[in-house]
Formats: structure tokens, C-alpha cells, sequence
């Protein structure tokens, strides 16, 4: 027989020590009552110190079976150890009886455990009685509960009811916060206390493996915080799990810290929802407390019912807020899938996009087109998204955060107020982003006590003590958002998946419209266009070159090049841009097209660096399109009177053609979208005012359809395109 020995932890000083506690096996029961633990052989494995002195009688010693002859003062006891010995494995609910005995009134509990059974014997003796009534005193607790629709409502019922069927001195409502810290938000306490309510305590005020008994045990009573507390006798070294007992004794760092509260009783009460901690009734009174085991699990009872109306409050709150954002995401949707211009759709949006996810501003990005709502600057709202842009976030995928730390600087000092951030990705084709912020949380937090923990050794070896002061002690808490919560996160995933469904059914719509319009025009103009030609190469043979045939011939040119590139966009929309492969001499073939340019520009200037000759494996026609293309962009957009430089070059198993103008960096709103159709700057520009903005998306298709690629960079002061494609072998 062996007395439970406590080990000092040497582990190092953090808030893991009070999280390592083992508080479930603290091998001691309160000495208002006794315990007994048999294994499964039926065979006695562990019994309190002060089990003969407090009931008498005749009792098993440690490893003998229940026989008939023990607790023979204690009726019915035999009978509820067998019906809690014959319930099913796992079934830890308790089996509880009232008994009177010579040595005073006990409620006996006794519940199954992983290793056994255990029997608690709890003395009436010097508890506080049973009010008279209480019966109807508890139903009507129920009552009041089931007529309350708010949760504030509910809380505060709650307390009064609790304190008024135990009679502590304060009873408090906690709610826990993401980060479990608790707020104290409802109250019933005594006129001579001062009042907790609106105090928030941190989440290292409950421990991790304190949550989970809670969660498990739900009702927990420290009836004298300076009882002596009663060792446990075992048969081996092997520890008794006290987790669903009620006698168990409590850890030496919560001792300290009611004691630091002055409380010397105190009686927790779980609210669990959905399997989590969501709040407490906590309990406390100034001078030792015993309620009666009747009157606790009235309490209990009380609890749960309280979960169950508040769950039902929650759900809905979240039902509306379900319908609400289920309504938001049809009309942002149907505005997304016919819409002309994207921003203009989600902008008329954006207050309501605000108001369901508790945002203060919102941001649209579509290409290099930003617009910003709430307050928010557009400078800083482009910067986000250029951030988010070049972090390769995919489409579909979600990011969020409550404070600026993953952002690199300085772009943190362009937030300003705006530390939230909830970023929707989406487009097909060009990236487009539904960003979500939140401002800066700056509140006054009215801690109970400072949430540091002073370090120190305490009964257990090094570890954390409790706060020795529950002073109010006010922080200003600045930095961070209020967190997107699950509600939030959920929703706005479901807006996101909806927005690249919409997004891709809408430019799957615009492309097949395109596509349609550019084949009609192709095969529609180019007749007419052809006769056009005819008829002005005709008057130029008959002698008529006048400025009326110069402009026929120039205008029907420039129309077979523009209808020959909606072909080619036409088709390459379609998969269907077609290469004919055949080899030939690159470096002859750059030449010639220079030499032509020279031709059609007597004034321009080109600098050709190319070998004698460069044999590839390529569709000569559409390579000749895209250095004719490229010649063209740099006489147009170059500066007047500075040469253009082609260089031609083989870097093993590459050939590269760069050319390059002198002139300013290409716009990044522009760049961002250089290679696609359509370009809305294209037709801005004062130098090819007739141009699609086809010509370099061509380009970049048939350098593609070669295996390779078409680049721009500046490199000052010159703009450089770059075509690359692979060598012969």
C-alpha cells in the first residue's frame, strides 16, 4: 500500500507548465467526502486516507473484493456499484443515490472508468441544506430560461437563478473569445463585492487540460480552497484518472489563485456547444461553501438548457446571416456574369459587401484597374493587390489575416488603419481580387489583473504562479483586427467559389461571342476589302497615282492587316492557329524584313546584329509576322530620330531575337496586360491610333505555338522585346 508522491516538474518557465499540470491524476480528494476505485476484476485498487474515519463500519481494504458485509450502514450502495459495474464500456454518466448512515446523510456517486469503477461517498454533513421549495425553485429557473430569445438575455438569467438556488456571493457569465481569453458579461453579485462585470481574463487563466475537463465534467465544486486535502492509498504506483469524479482534489496553482482572489469556495458551471467551451458560470464565495450534490446537478441541468437556448439563439443569428449573404452572393454573381466592366459591377456592391462581413472598406481589382471603398486609400489598395499578385496566390484559394506581420515593409506604413485583410482571388484571365479590410482594433481592455504571470517556484517545481493581483488593470490593444471568424470564412469562401464560377462562365460566353464576331468580320470584309485593293492597284496601272489611289491602296492595306489579325486572334481563341514547320534560314529571312522596312521608312534607322545565317525549324511566315510586328511597335512607339537595334543570336539550344527602342517604360497598368487583346490603352495611343492591340497578343501566340516565349523589359533608356524559341537539334 503506497501514498501518492508528488514529483517537481523541471521543466522550462512558460505558460506550457500550467498546460503540463496533470490535474486529472492529482492523486488527492477534498476531505469532505471518501473515495473508493476498484479495477475491472472487482478487486479494491484505491481508497482515500480518510474512507474508515469518516464512514465507520465495514469497508474493503486495498485489494480485496466487495463483499456483503461492507457498507453495511449504507443502503442500496451494493446495488448502485453493480448497476454502474454493468453499464456499457465508455459510459462514464453517474449512477448517484442518497444514503443516511450512522455517521450522518452521504450521496453516493459512482461511475465506470477506463480501468474500473469509482464510488464517491459525500457528506451532507455541514453543507448548505436544500432550500425550501427548491423543486419549484429550479422549475422555474427553466422557465425563465426558455422565455429569453437574446443571449444577453439568457446569461444574465442565468446568473441570478444560479446564485439564487446556491446562495454564493457572486456568480459571473463568461464568454470566450477566439483566442480563449473570457469576458465577464453578466453578473449577479453581493452589494459588499465590487463588480467583475466587463473584465476580461486571459486564456492561461484556464489551462488547456483544464478546458478539456470541463468540457468532460461540467460541473466542478472547490467547497474550502484551504481544506487539507486527502491522500489517495493505491495498490500499485499507477495513478487513478479522477477526470469525472467529484471529490477530486484541486491543483496547488489554482489554490493560489482563488486565494489571490480572496475567494475561499468556488463552483464552475460549463456551457458547451458543439463540443467546445464556449462560455462558464463560474461561482465564488468569500468563506468556505458546500452545496448539496441536489442542488449542483440542478445547476447542471440548468446549464445545458442554457446551451441548448443559446445554440439556438446562435443558429438563427447565423441562419439570417446565412440568408443574408446567400441573397448578397446572387446579386454579386448575377452582376458578375453580365457585366461589361467588373469594377463597376462589384462597386455597386460594396456597402452591402461591407455590411455582411463586418469589413469597413473594400477594395476591386480587375487587371491593373483598382477602385477603393470605405475610406480606404486607392494607393494603398493597388499596393495590396500588386503584394498579393506577386505572392502567385491561385484563384479559388482564400487569404486572410487579422494584423500586418506577413506583410514586408514599407508596405505595412501604407496600411495605415488597416490591419484586417479577407482577399478573394478570381478571373480566368486576368487576375482579379474582391478584397475585404478591416481597421485597426484600438480598444481599452479591462483585464482582471495584469495577463502577465510572474515566474517563480511554486509546490509543483518551476513553473508559472498565478497573478497575485485581480486589480482592474486597463490595456490599449492596438495593431490587430477583430478576426475573421468561421461564419465569415465560410461565407466568403462560398462568394469566392461562386465568383470564379461566374467569372469563367462569363469570359466562356465573351470568348465565344468573340470568336463569332471575328470570324464573321474575317470572312465578311474580306472580299470587299480585296475589291477595294483591285480597284486602287488598277488606277495606279492606268496611270492614275493620285492622292485619292495612294490613300484607296494605304486604307485597304491597313484593313487586310487589321482583318488578317482578327483571323488570327479568331483562331488562336479557338486552338486553332496552325503552324506549317519547315526549316529555313532565320538570320536571311530577318534581312529581308529589315530591308523592307527600310523600304516602306526611308528615315528609320535599324541596327542589325545577326550571324550569316541561322537555321531553325519554325513556320517562316508566322515568324516573319511577329518580326514584322515587333519592327512596327518599335518604329511607332520609339523615340523620333534614335535608331532601332535587332540583335540575332543562337545560345545553344535557343535562338533569341531582341529588338529594342529608345523611349520611356511601358505604363505597369499597360504592361500587366500587354500580351492580351483588346487592350484598353491601345487605342489610346497617339502614335498607331488605328492598332487593335492584337499585334503583340499574335505575336506572343505564335511564339507559343514555336515552344517559346515573347518578353518585355526596359532597360533604360530602352524598350526590349525579346522572342525566344527552341534550336533545331
Amino acid at each position: 500500500m503506497t501514498a501518492p508522491v508528488h514529483t517537481g516538474f523541471q521543466l522550462p518557465l512558460t505558460l506550457d507548465n500550467c498546460d503540463r499540470e496533470p490535474i486529472h491524476i492529482p492523486g488527492y480528494i477534498q476531505p469532505h467526502g471518501a473515495l473508493f476505485g476498484f479495477d475491472r476484476q472487482g478487486l479494491l485498487a484505491y481508497r482515500s486516507a480518510n474512507a474508515q474515519e469518516l464512514l465507520g463500519g465495514t469497508m474493503p481494504d486495498l485489494g480485496q473484493p466487495l463483499a456483503p458485509e461492507h457498507f453495511a450502514d449504507y443502503d442500496g450502495v451494493h446495488d448502485l456499484i453493480a448497476a454502474a459495474r454493468d453499464a456499457a464500456d465508455g459510459d462514464v454518466i453517474p449512477h448517484a443515490t442518497e444514503v443516511e448512515s450512522p455517521a450522518g446523510r452521504f450521496y453516493v456517486i459512482a461511475h465506470r472508468t477506463a480501468s474500473g469503477l469509482v464510488c464517491e461517498f459525500e457528506s451532507s454533513v455541514n453543507a448548505a441544506p436544500v432550500p425550501t421549495g427548491f423543486s419549484f425553485a429550479a422549475h422555474r429557473a427553466t422557465e425563465r430560461l426558455k422565455r429569453e430569445q437574446t443571449i444577453d438575455g439568457l446569461l444574465k438569467a442565468a446568473v441570478d437563478e444560479v446564485r439564487r438556488m446556491t446562495g454564493f456571493d457572486r456568480v459571473m457569465a463568461y464568454r470566450f473569445r477566439h483566442d480563449d481569453s473570457g469576458d465577464v458579461v453578466a453578473e449577479s453579485v453581493s452589494d459588499a463585492l465590487e463588480p467583475f462585470v466587463g473584465r476580461r481574463y486571459p486564456a492561461s487563466d484556464i489551462p488547456a487540460q483544464a478546458r478539456r475537463l470541463y468540457i468532460i465534467n461540467t460541473l466542478r465544486l472547490i467547497a474550502d480552497v484551504s481544506a487539507t486535502p486527502v491522500p489517495v492509498l493505491a495498490v500499485s504506483g499507477e495513478p487513478l484518472d479522477m477526470s469525472h469524479g467529484v471529490l477530486r482534489s484541486v491543483s496547488p496553482v489554482h489554490i493560489e489563485y482563488l486565494s489571490n482572489m480572496k475567494v475561499a469556495a468556488s463552483m464552475s458551471v460549463s456551457i458547451v456547444i458543439g463540443g467546445r467551451l464556449w462560455g462558464m458560470l463560474a461561482c465564488h464565495h468569500m468563506a468556505p461553501r458546500r452545496v448539496s450534490y441536489t442542488v449542483r446537478m440542478a445547476c447542471d441541468v440548468l446549464a445545458q438548457i442554457l446551451a441548448s437556448n443559446l445554440q439556438g439563439v446562435l443558429s438563427r443569428e447565423q441562419a439570417a446571416l446565412a440568408d443574408a449573404a446567400a441573397s448578397l452572393r446572387s446579386r454579386v454573381v448575377e452582376a458578375v456574369l453580365h457585366a461589361d466592366d467588373l469594377i463597376l459591377a462589384l462597386s455597386s456592391e460594396a456597402s452591402a459587401l461591407q455590411e455582411a462581413f463586418g469589413a469597413h472598406g473594400v477594395v476591386v481589382a480587375s487587371g491593373a484597374k483598382v477602385a477603393a471603398f470605405g475610406g480606404i486609400n486607392v494607393a494603398s489598395g493597388a499596393a495590396l493587390v500588386q503584394w498579393l499578385n506577386a505572392g502567385g496566390h491561385a484563384a479559388g484559394r482564400m487569404v486572410f489575416m487579422d494584423n500586418l506581420d506577413a506583410l514586408p515593409a514599407p508596405l505595412p506604413a501604407q496600411m495605415d488603419v488597416w490591419c484586417g485583410l479577407l482577399a478573394l482571388p478570381f478571373g480566368a484571365e486576368s487576375p482579379s481580387w474582391l478584397l475585404m479590410l478591416r481597421k485597426e482594433q484600438v480598444e481599452t481592455v479591462m483585464w482582471g489583473g495584469r495577463p502577465e504571470k510572474d515566474y517563480a517556484t511554486g509546490p509543483l517545481g518551476p513553473r508559472l504562479t498565478p497573478r497575485g493581483s485581480f486589480d482592474l488593470w486597463r490595456e490599449i490593444v492596438n495593431g490587430k483586427a477583430v478576426p475573421w471568424s468561421t461564419a465569415a470564412l465560410d461565407s466568403g469562401q462560398k462568394l469566392l467559389d461562386e465568383l470564379v464560377r461566374a467569372d469563367a462562365a462569363h469570359m466562356a460566353e465573351l470568348g465565344r461571342a468573340r470568336g463569332q464576331l471575328m470570324a464573321m468580320l474575317g470572312h465578311d470584309l474580306r472580299d470587299p476589302i480585296q475589291s477595294i485593293s483591285n480597284t486602287a492597284t488598277l488606277m495606279q496601272r492606268r496611270g492614275d497615282d493620285g492622292p485619292l489611289a495612294k490613300r484607296l491602296h494605304s486604307s485597304s492595306t491597313r484593313m487586310q492587316r487589321l482583318v488578317g489579325q482578327v483571323m488570327d486572334m479568331s483562331m488562336a481563341h479557338s486552338g486553332g492557329l496552325r503552324f506549317e514547320m519547315s526549316p529555313f534560314d532565320l538570320a536571311a529571312l530577318t534581312r529581308q524584313l529589315v530591308a523592307e522596312s527600310h523600304s516602306a521608312h526611308t528615315g528609320l534607322q535599324i541596327l542589325l546584329d545577326a550571324p550569316d545565317e541561322l537555321p531553325v525549324l519554325a513556320d517562316a511566315d508566322r515568324l516573319a509576322q511577329v518580326i514584322s510586328n515587333l519592327l512596327s511597335n518599335a518604329k511607332h512607339h520609339g523615340t523620333p530620330g534614335e535608331a532601332v537595334s535587332l540583335r540575332l543570336t543562337d545560345t545553344g539550344g535557343t535562338v533569341a531575337l531582341q529588338i529594342s527602342n529608345h523611349g520611356q517604360a511601358i505604363a505597369a497598368d499597360l504592361a500587366a496586360t500587354l500580351f492580351q487583346p483588346f487592350k484598353r490603352n491601345a487605342a489610346k495611343s497617339p502614335t498607331n491610333r488605328n492598332g487593335l492591340g492584337l499585334g503583340l497578343y499574335i505575336a506572343s501566340e505564335v511564339m507559343e505555338g514555336h515552344g517559346g516565349t515573347l518578353a518585355y523589359e526596359f532597360l533604360a533608356p530602352h524598350v526590349v522585346f525579346t522572342a525566344t524559341l527552341p534550336a533545331p537539334a
